[in-house]
Parts: structure tokens; sequence; C-alpha cells
């Protein structure tokens, strides 16, 4: 018997998980610390689950400009900062190879 349960809960877990990333999830929360009627925190929580194409279909795409996130606009950023860094040795060393 504990064979035949395994199998339709797993079932039942893919099919919410499906569900849930087809139309999307939110999960939306205010946290706030009060003392003595005065607020010292307010925390803002909102949280979307959903499948990427959704995500794009509601207008959300930061993930392909976050530079964390891609591996273009990494490279970008880091060789962006290697050419700087080049341009300033190179800028050095003719100093130091120009006689005075």
């Amino acid at each position: 018997m504990p064979e035949l349960a395994s199998p339709s809960r797993s079932t039942g877990l893919v099919e919410i998980l499906d569900r849930v990333l087809d139309k999307g999830l939110v999960i939306a929360g205010d946290i706030k610390i009060n003392l003595a009627n005065v607020e010292l925190l307010t925390i803002q929580i909102r949280l979307l689950v959903c499948s990427i194409d959704k995500a794009e279909q509601i207008g959300m795409n930061w993930w392909r400009h976050d530079p964390r996130l891609t591996s273009q606009a990494g490279q970008q950023v880091a060789d962006s900062g290697l050419n700087e860094r080049l341009d300033r040795i190179e800028r050095q060393l003719a100093k130091l190879s120009s006689p005075d």
C-alpha cells in the first residue's frame, strides 16, 4: 500500500507546482515594529512565484539586464574594468620609458 500512496502524492505535488508556475502566486505582507506607539521599522515583503514565460507576459524581465545574473552583462562590466586598468598601466610604462 505505501508504494501506491507515494506516486500519487508526487504527481499531486508536480501538478500543484505546474499550476503555480503557469498561473503565478503572489505573497504580500507587511511587518511593522512599534515601541510605545513609535514606528521603529517597517518591512514590506512582496514575493511573486511564476515561470519565466509568465513573468515576461506580465512585463517583468529585470534579470535580462542584471549584471550578476547574465554572463554577457557581467563580462562587459569586467572587461571595462580590465581595459581601464590596462590603459593606466600602459600610461605609467610610457612615463617610465620616456627620456627626461
